[in-house]
């Protein structure tokens, strides 16, 4: 981490709300003159060169799909603290997530939110220095079983931000909750997981039934679109969320065109020849962007002329740099909101790159999670009564949970890629 994280804590964010919010993955386009335009008046301008194509949100709505009230973040909760806080040698927070892999950005940008986070933190407490722990599952299930007993059995760590993935969250629940552990996922989305039981697991943003629902009835009511192909992957994340869609859509989901993907494919002709034959006005993708760019681009050079539209799983940088001219005017959601513009500045220019979806509330989460041990919670067991119990602002929205660890009062952010 370089020195430039304490800019983070102080008048920065307390000013933050104030500021123009910028996307989840929006730069600056270029102004370089590409070509002369000629105005009423005879006088010969120059064009600017379109920027290049980024994701650009368009509207904060609610499960209808109905707009949202703005989220006040005026009250974000400074990670630094007073300074004061006092904790034993060796504290330490792990991450838990697809650091490497065909999806590892989305990890990555929930790890570089962390570590913000614990950098501001750090720099304002001589007193208590926290140490993150990371560990990579590559989003896979059976990858995150075996790395889940090494961060149970490090009794340094005091909670978890993470998993990341839905179906990682689901094969290592029983593991952790045994342990007391908190999971406190920024992107697990699967309505299922809190549903289990696990008085541990807690997560920072509404599920896919808010999600889906928000996407469906954006599809039929704002867009007005009246066929629509569903398509899913094989995650927990992507199945349950095509579930909601589905169920959402209603009779505008023509089941003669929907689809199934497996993670790792590559070649979706066939389901490309399935879609064209059914000539929809949209094809819905529920999965991630490892398979959902290859697809778009498919799907546009097999002729397909309609709308595409995918959930957060695919709302990444990563998913535009790969399909590229394909992913151009993508509908993509998130219960997740655009990055202040504070956050985003420092956040690039601490990774040389802009925030990916989740970064803030991978630094929402930690943020919670240090202000807990800044007031003198020093074991697991406190941590997660600490969360449970936890009402207060941050970056991206509310926090306060209910009974089950779900958010109340969540919305879902429609972005574009333009």
């Amino acid at each position: 981490m370089r020195r430039s994280t304490p800019r983070l804590a102080g008048v920065a964010l307390v000013t933050i709300a104030g500021l123009v919010l910028v996307g989840c993955s929006s730069k600056t386009p270029s102004d370089t003159p590409t070509g002369a335009e000629t105005t009423a008046s005879g006088e010969e301008t120059t064009a600017p060169e379109a920027g290049p194509l980024s994701i650009q949100p368009l509207a904060e709505i609610d499960a209808e799909g109905n707009e949202a009230a703005a989220t006040d973040t005026s009250s974000a909760v400074d990670p630094a603290g007073d300074g004061s806080a006092e904790c034993a040698d060796g504290t330490s927070i792990a991450m838990m997530g697809a650091l490497t892999g065909g999806n590892a950005a989305l990890g990555q940008n929930i790890l570089n939110g962390v570590k913000l986070a614990v950098g501001a933190f750090n720099e304002a407490n001589a007193g208590c220095q926290i140490t993150i722990k990371e560990f990579d599952t590559e989003g896979d299930p059976q990858k995150a079983t075996q790395v889940a007993p090494s961060i149970v059995g490090d009794a340094s760590v005091i909670g978890i931000v993470g998993p990341a993935f839905s179906g990682e969250s689901r094969a290592t629940g029983p593991v952790f909750s045994q342990a007391n552990l908190l999971m406190l996922s920024p992107s697990a989305t699967n309505p299922t997981l809190t549903q289990q039981g696990w008085t541990n697991f807690v997560r920072g943003l509404g599920n896919d039934n808010s999600q889906g629902g928000a996407a469906g009835s954006y599809i039929t009511g704002t867009l007005g679109l009246g066929k629509v192909c569903v398509v899913k992957d094989d995650s927990d994340y992507g199945i349950g969320l095509a579930e909601v869609v589905t169920e959402t859509l209603g009779d505008v989901a023509d089941s003669s065109c929907s689809g199934d993907v497996k993670t790792g494919d590559k070649d979706f002709s066939a389901l490309v020849s399935i879609i064209n034959d059914a000539a929809p006005d949209a094809v819905y993708y529920a999965g991630y962007y490892n398979e959902g760019a290859p697809f778009v681009s498919q799907l546009r050079d097999g002729g397909y002329e309609g709308a595409f539209f995918s959930g957060d799983g695919t709302n990444d940088p990563q998913f535009v740099e790969q399909a590229g001219d394909a992913s151009k005017d993508s509908y993509l959601s998130c219960p997740c909101g655009p990055a202040p513009e504070a956050y985003a500045g420092l956040y690039e220019a601490e990774f040389g790159q802009a925030p990916g979806v989740y970064s803030v509330e991978g630094y929402d989460l930690a943020t919670i999670i240090l202000t807990g041990i800044a007031s003198g919670v020093a074991d697991r067991a406190a941590l997660v009564d600490y969360v449970r119990a936890y009402d207060g602002y941050g970056l991206a929205k509310h926090y306060k949970w209910d009974e089950t660890g779900e958010l109340g009062g969540t919305t879902t952010w429609i972005y574009q890629v333009k």
